[in-house]
């Protein structure tokens, strides 16, 4: 069988950089072991399945390249930007079904954004040393007052503020330990930020996410959502709309931005959107046996 595969970068500025993905559509008839197959062959962070819906207009399957996830911000950014500028999608919203529920999608100009729940959060207090020594930091590395926050707005992520860009740029990620860390609490990966040299920017951040076979990526957005409430609920930025960088610090550089809206409802979030550009940068035809 032969399978083609869209490769689309989301998150991308003015067609360059951003994250690539892999998106499989009219993925009726494969398996879930056939689309782990597949991910693993293409390598990719994430890579999305597309399929029929009874639930919403389209049903979209995550792969790493070991393992299913619930919800991917790129790939999912990928493949409605897509379908938007294909014309399968002709209105101003859409939904996505998943393993863990729908999502709205929404489109503002050439953008898609999609759908995250609130924010709860935990503090992995009793792992700040094994957190700190697995990037190669020490705690005078971190922003004053703040510590390492496990943050869950569909996936779960760990945050981890950093004083400078400086101290972003020379980390020394160990992987196996990161993935030691994550396990427990099944997180996607750590996402580490700073506080950004541009102004027009709010962070600057990095992934990691090797317990996912994901060892660093371009554009995160699932993992946005959850930085953008920590800035707000934890750092204390009364902003409702944050602009997030990535991807400036990976080998090779692919730089990228995601856009994150809050909806705030007595001073809680209740929801958010993160969402950005996306452009198709190849197509790969897989043999699946």
């Amino acid at each position: 069988m032969k399978i083609n595969v869209k490769v689309i970068n989301a998150f991308s500025v003015k067609n360059t950089g951003g994250n690539p993905a892999g998106v499989v559509f009219n993925a009726d008839c494969l398996s879930a072991i056939q689309k782990q197959n597949i991910a693993a062959q293409l390598g990719y962070a994430e890579t999305a399945f597309v399929s029929q819906s009874t639930k919403a207009d389209f049903k979209l399957d995550f792969f790493t390249p070991t393992k299913q996830i619930p919800h991917c911000g790129h790939a999912t950014i990928a493949t409605f930007t897509y379908l938007k500028q294909i014309g399968k999608v002709q209105a101003s919203c859409s939904s996505k079904e998943t393993i863990d529920g729908n999502r709205t999608i929404v489109y503002k100009g050439s953008f898609a954004f999609m759908e995250q729940k609130a924010p709860y959060y935990i503090m992995p207090e009793k792992e700040l040393p094994l957190i700190l020594q697995s990037l190669g930091i020490t705690a005078d590395d971190l922003k004053e007052g703040l510590l390492p926050t496990i943050v869950n707005t569909g996936n779960s992520f760990l945050i981890v503020p950093l004083k400078s860009e400086t101290a972003l740029a020379h980390l020394q990620p160990d992987m196996e330990l990161i993935a030691a860390v994550s396990a427990p609490y099944n997180l996607i990966g750590y996402y580490v930020y700073a506080p950004s040299a541009d102004g027009n920017l709010d962070a600057t951040a990095r992934m990691f996410g090797p317990y996912y076979g994901i060892q660093e990526e371009a554009a995160t957005g699932m993992a946005a959502g959850p930085l953008a409430c920590f800035l707000y609920e934890k750092e204390n930025r009364q902003k409702t709309e944050i602009q997030i960088e990535q991807g400036r610090y990976m080998t090779p550089a692919s730089p990228s931005l995601i856009t994150v809206h809050l909806d705030v409802d007595d001073g809680r979030i209740s929801r958010l959107f993160a969402g950005g550009d996306a452009y198709v940068s190849g197509e790969k035809t897989l043999e699946l046996s």
